[in-house]
């Protein structure tokens, strides 16, 4: 209070105030409910949040679980963008929950529905079973034959940047969400398989690229890719699927190539 009675304001004042006033703005969630056992199609409920600075989606979908409805079901574990749990349609585009900032949305509102392309079991959750068949299809395993008698297989620091980028897929699935031929064909494998599928052929310590590549080389493996590209701009992680899949096809039309050229090279 300075002389006269006259109040001082300081930064630390008006940063003060500022959180003050923060702490009293909230936004709309509309949020994407469905229960199988009354509800004929999704339908969307609208719910106010308290916005914080710090607070991503995931925290204001905990909050409505917590404070105002119980019964909102949704999918999310680690908060650290690595288990892949959270990831939602979030006014129309695929993002992980951890890691889309609620104040980037203001004023609002946001629009939080299940990822699409699958079948939803639940408000947010969707099922996933589909996706793990057609992951186990890619082998996305190590496959060698015998040993090397010398114990532990080593690799340079330039083999394992082969692989490296290809190798951060959390299986999120906002990949399959993004990718329109995901949604058109369902039997397609789709990109995060194949990018797995890729990440393995490129390991120096793998025999099993010829195996995969009989299985991936047809309409519903890599040459059912139209290289939109959507799936690489939208993972967390920068995998970049589509990238996978162009080498993959690469290697594939030169296989094919040198079969016919050279045909007795499979005597």
């Amino acid at each position: 209070m300075a002389a006269g009675g006259t109040r001082v304001r300081t930064a630390n004042s008006d940063r003060s105030e500022s959180i003050t006033m923060a702490r009293n703005i909230d936004i709309e969630l509309q949020v994407s409910r469905y229960s199988p056992e009354q509800d004929l199609e999704p339908h969307l409920q609208s719910y106010r949040v308290p916005i914080r600075d710090e607070w991503v989606i995931l925290d204001a979908l905990n909050y409505v679980k917590d404070k105002i409805d119980g019964t909102l079901t949704f999918r999310w574990s680690c908060r650290m963008g690595i288990c892949g749990s959270c990831g939602y349609m979030i006014n129309g585009e695929p993002k992980l929950g951890c890691a889309t900032f609620l104040k980037d949305y203001a004023p609002g509102p946001v629009k939080i529905e299940p990822l699409r392309n699958f079948p939803i079991v639940r408000d947010l959750v969707i099922e996933i079973s589909d996706f793990l068949e057609k992951l186990k299809k890619v082998k996305p395993w190590l496959i060698h034959e015998g040993s090397n008698g010398q114990g532990e297989y080593l690799q340079t620091p330039d083999q394992l940047e082969q692989f490296r980028q290809h190798s951060m897929c959390i299986n999120c699935l906002l990949c399959y969400a993004a990718c329109p031929i995901s949604g058109l064909d369902p039997i397609f494998i789709g990109p995060a398989a194949l990018a797995l599928a890729h990440r393995y052929n490129k390991d120096s310590r793998d025999q099993g690229s010829a195996e995969r590549m009989a299985t991936l080389s047809h309409p519903d493996g890599i040459w059912g890719c139209t290289f939109v590209g959507e799936c690489t701009r939208v993972c967390p992680k920068h995998v970049d699927p589509a990238g996978a899949i162009q080498q993959y096809k690469l290697a594939a039309a030169m296989d094919g190539m040198k079969s016919f050229l050279m045909p007795w090279g499979k005597r």
